[in-house]
């Protein structure tokens, strides 16, 4: 990560931080790490959105190596970036576009609101900047402000956006930008997809049949389904991964605006409850603040280390 991003994330972190660190603080001066400490150390844990599974394994960690000393507030904060990093470590892979597919299709799914439409945006900026053919696909048929949103991105990167009329078959769109961005030899086709989740069935099916009818030009597609997950949600988003779970095969997380969250700490959540893939994190709206995800940078944000 470049030290700019790196400045962006921390102080995109600075508000989840505060609320770690002050707590570590006002408990662990210097103190023996007996069971009353765990149980505060636990309570903050939970507080700042790691997750049950996550802290358990902390805590468990905590009581195994360093029960009954005597420890201080910078001591533990080091600790918990180093059994935060050990939990990130095994998830954090940057999505790799595999160039001999003409196109690498990559859905992208997730609630309406999480920043979906704008990370496509920008990945669809970041592959141009590395000399790659990109078509954007505004399967987002229902959302007026979505097809609006890609074609301003299209303008300013030089990717194809392939739209249609408003409430359009978006499976029937998603077909006709394959054939297209395999026509032109592209390497990439990002898809834009709805996410309404108050009727989940109806959006169960709008996917599903999109995959389908995708897979009557290649059985093989799409090769990523990568789902956009708004930080400031907290512990809504370990729901919303179940949910998508159900509906299609998530092979990836993007985290949206960490910038924004005092919950930082749900991407730790998230890792140890499913360890699926973060391919990038977002700090803010130009297409370089959303970048590849580095566990130790994040774990020594999230802790201020």
């Amino acid at each position: 990560m470049a030290l700019g991003f790196f400045t962006r994330l921390k102080e995109g972190l600075s508000r989840s931080t505060q609320k770690i660190t002050e707590s570590i603080t006002a408990v662990f001066k210097k103190r023996r790490l007996d069971d009353a400490a765990l149980e505060e150390l636990e309570d903050l844990l939970l507080a700042a959105d790691l997750g049950i599974d996550a802290t358990e394994r902390v805590i468990a960690s905590f009581r195994r190596t360093r029960f009954g000393t005597e420890v201080t507030d910078v001591e533990i904060k080091s600790a918990l970036a180093e059994e935060i990093a050990a939990i990130l470590t095994p998830v954090a892979q940057p999505l790799v576009i595999d160039r001999a597919k003409k196109p690498h299709v990559v859905l992208m799914v997730g609630v309406n609101g999480t920043g979906k439409t704008t990370t496509i945006g920008k990945l669809a900026q970041q592959y141009r900047e590395q000399g790659m053919k990109v078509f954007m696909a505004a399967g987002d048929t229902f959302r007026a402000a979505a097809v609006e949103q890609l074609q301003v991105w299209g303008d300013r990167t030089g990717a194809t956006v392939v739209s249609g009329n408003a409430n359009a078959d978006s499976a029937g769109l998603a077909f006709d930008a394959l054939t297209k961005a395999r026509e032109a030899g592209a390497d990439v086709l990002l898809i834009d997809t709805a996410g309404r989740l108050q009727n989940k069935t109806a959006l169960m099916d709008e996917l599903s049949k999109m995959i389908r009818v995708l897979r009557k030009q290649d059985e093989t597609v799409p090769h990523s389904v990568l789902l956009v997950l708004d930080a400031t949600t907290g512990q809504n988003a370990v729901q919303q991964v179940k949910v998508f779970k159900e509906m299609v095969n998530v092979s990836g997380l993007v985290v949206t605006k960490l910038d924004g969250s005092a919950r930082g700490g749900i991407v730790v959540a998230l890792a140890e409850t499913f360890g699926l893939p973060v391919h990038a994190v977002g700090v803010g709206e130009k297409a370089g603040d959303l970048r590849p995800f580095d566990a130790r940078d994040f774990a020594n944000g999230l802790v201020g280390t």
